[in-house]
């Protein structure tokens, strides 16, 4: 089945007119029975890969973005955005590619103790939270980045992040990337029932 042109112009208009990304499904809801939703993502992300704008998947939902090559212009109408400290820059890197990560294990890696303040910033700029408990003593907390995250800093996944794939391939992630932000499993070395929502 091809992508009806109404059903195109329907979510043309839908992603244009979003406040943030759309998942598939809020997209769906909204068109008819027989729309053929990747036929028309499709024809859509064909249609606007060589303009202005581009349509790319933040966090696994659909956006209209500024095309890469042109971000310059846009460099002085942008709002001023949090500015982080090295630590508070180190912290949020480090939690990025270790998640789940304990406090201890991101001190670990950065090789000083973390002040509360850091991970209040992150917490307060919505791009981290809780993600369970260890299963070792003490039970420490885990966090993770979150779904404001990716699309604050334009991934589609946390496998986005530059250098992941070689970092991994380095052996310096221990993470399994397919987990990252999946429910957690009676796997997992996360207890599921300490896990905050």
């Amino acid at each position: 089945m091809s992508a009806n042109p109404e059903h195109v112009r329907m979510v043309e208009a839908l992603l244009f007119a979003a406040k943030e990304p759309l998942d598939e499904a809020s997209i769906a809801a909204r068109l008819p029975a027989d729309a053929d939703l990747a036929a028309i993502l499709e024809v859509l992300e064909k249609n606007y890969r060589h303009k202005g704008i581009n349509l790319g998947k933040l966090a696994g939902k659909w956006v209209f973005l500024t095309a890469p090559d042109l971000s310059w212009l846009l460099h002085d109408l942008r709002e001023s955005s949090l500015k982080l400290s090295r630590a508070a820059m180190e912290t949020l890197a480090s939690i990025a590619y270790h998640q789940p990560v304990t406090r201890a294990e991101i001190e670990e890696v950065r090789g000083v103790g973390l002040s509360r303040g850091v991970m209040d910033v992150l917490f307060n700029a919505g791009w981290i939270r809780p993600r369970g408990r260890r299963r070792t003593p003490g039970r420490p907390v885990t966090y993770g980045t979150t779904e404001e995250f990716l699309i604050h800093f334009g991934l589609d996944d946390v496998r986005d992040l530059p250098g992941f794939d070689e970092m991994k391939t380095s052996g310096l992630l221990n993470t399994e990337p397919s987990g990252l932000f999946d429910e957690i499993t009676g796997g997992s070395p996360l207890d599921p029932e300490e896990e905050e929502d």
